[in-house]
């Protein structure tokens, strides 16, 4: 006789339900504003001001296809998986769980690239700290901050992102007075055509994990309503913050001068100091004070992307793609703390190599990925569920989902025929990944048989 498998009397925690638009701006802005301070100056090396300005407004045109096409999903289906439930419903399991794959790379990867920004960042004021030592304690911090309660994090975010933005903006103030629009035209196109593809993976750190909002949907009071204005709002806040870094920072002096701190030096991880240090010098105390402002986006990043990995790697526990452990939620704090713990420990191995700029590419393969299958399942959705509540509809459908996809394809083709060993690296990733998710499926198939017989 079947048996069916029941729960134990005392449900499981779930995940708590507290964050509402303000929060969600927060969250949505924090998650990508440490790409307006580092990252996207490596950019400029491979395509100069002219090569990074035209990637960077195809990734601007592909957000804004993209981020309302996923709007309408994450209000539709407010999982904490994200893509990685949107997929599994509109195409198959198996194209699912790579869509959440794609997903987890993309959120496990972007937190090292930050921490190693934040020790840049700090090293400059306690240059006898290495830089990987201060990215490991930050690590730890902001796991725990993670682990006490989403409400707690969400609120310290929300905090930590005012202070980036308004710091972003005196930045600005502060450099639009010495802005020389021919420091724009300087060796502004090296590589031509080429340095625009090389540019795409650094144009799309402007605005990598955006997508994040959507993990916290599960955790937010009327989601239906409240992402769409989380969404929508931090979007429009990332734009105008995009093109205000991008003209004041360059035009003090050159897109060199924000890459390179000296003649043939390796491309720096701070772009902004070495902006400012051309204004104010590298000792006085509005360059010492903006740079510890400055930190603050990158830590609104860090610890926001955390929070969005940890959902992703709970949800993949939740349905038991991988151990069992990472679905769980801890009975006090109502926080996926194994999914944070794995998470933290990954981000320090990748953070250990010390290539921030291969490491925020292997992260753009993810979101590419992610946003390719995304906008298929959105597709696939609306012609095999036209009845499915849709609190919030894309508009101009299906031409904005079809831009985003185009768009993405685009520039996964352009990271692929450019970075052909990072490529291996991030699809032999998604391979194994695949082979382990048969394994725990299997396995998860042969205990229900044998509670069944």
């Amino acid at each position: 006789m079947a048996i069916k498998h029941e729960q134990a009397s005392s449900p499981s925690p779930t995940l708590s339900r507290t964050l509402g638009p303000l929060m969600l701006w927060g969250l949505g802005v924090g998650y990508v504003i440490s790409g307006m301070y580092f990252g996207w100056n490596l950019g400029l090396a491979e395509g100069g001001t002219r090569g990074m300005a035209i990637a960077t407004s195809f990734i601007i045109l592909l957000y804004i296809t993209f981020t309302f096409s996923y709007t309408e999903l994450s209000c539709a289906i407010p999982r904490a998986g994200g893509v990685f439930d949107y997929a599994t419903r509109a195409l198959n399991q198996e194209w699912g769980f790579i869509a959440g794959m794609a997903q987890l790379i993309e959120f496990v990867f972007a937190p090292p690239a930050i921490a190693a920004a934040i020790g840049a960042y700090f090293n400059i004021f306690f240059p006898q700290m290495p830089v990987t030592a201060i990215a490991i304690i930050a690590y730890v911090i902001f796991t725990g901050l993670n682990i006490l309660g989403v409400k707690a994090a969400a609120g310290f975010e929300l905090v930590v992102t005012v202070l980036a933005v308004f710091e972003l903006l005196l930045f600005a103030g502060i450099c639009f007075p010495h802005f020389s629009a021919a420091n724009l035209r300087h060796n502004d196109f090296p590589n031509g055509w080429k340095g625009v593809w090389a540019a795409v993976p650094f144009a799309i750190w402007f605005f990598l994990g955006l997508e994040g909002v959507a993990n916290v949907a599960e955790e937010t009071i009327r989601p239906q309503r409240n992402v769409l204005l989380g969404f929508g709002s931090a979007l429009a806040t990332l734009i105008a913050l995009c093109v205000l870094v991008f003209l004041s920072s360059i035009g003090v002096a050159g897109w060199e001068a924000i890459v390179y701190r000296t003649p043939g030096a390796a491309a720096s991880d701070s772009p902004l100091p070495l902006a400012l240090s051309r204004i104010t010098g590298d000792s006085g105390l509005m360059y010492h004070l903006l740079i510890t402002i400055g930190l603050m986006g990158l830590i609104a990043s860090f610890h926001g992307i955390i929070l969005a990995a940890s959902r992703a790697t709970f949800e993949f526990g939740r349905v038991k793609y991988i151990p069992e452990a990472f679905g769980r939620v801890h009975s006090r704090f109502r926080t996926p703390v194994n999914a944070l713990l794995v998470n933290m420990c990954i981000g320090i191995v990748a953070l250990l190599t010390g290539r921030t700029g291969e490491i925020i590419t292997i992260s753009c393969f993810g979101a590419l990925t992610l946003y390719i299958l995304a906008m298929l399942s959105l597709l696939m959705l609306r012609r095999k569920e036209p009845g499915l509540e849709r609190p919030f509809k894309v508009p101009f459908y299906p031409y904005f989902p079809l831009i985003a996809l185009v768009i993405a394809v685009i520039a996964l083709v352009a990271m692929i025929t450019l970075n052909i060993k990072l490529s291996l690296i991030y699809f032999s990733l998604l391979v194994l990944g695949y082979f382990a998710f048969k394994y725990f499926t299997n396995r998860t198939d042969d205990a229900e048989s044998t509670i069944a017989a």
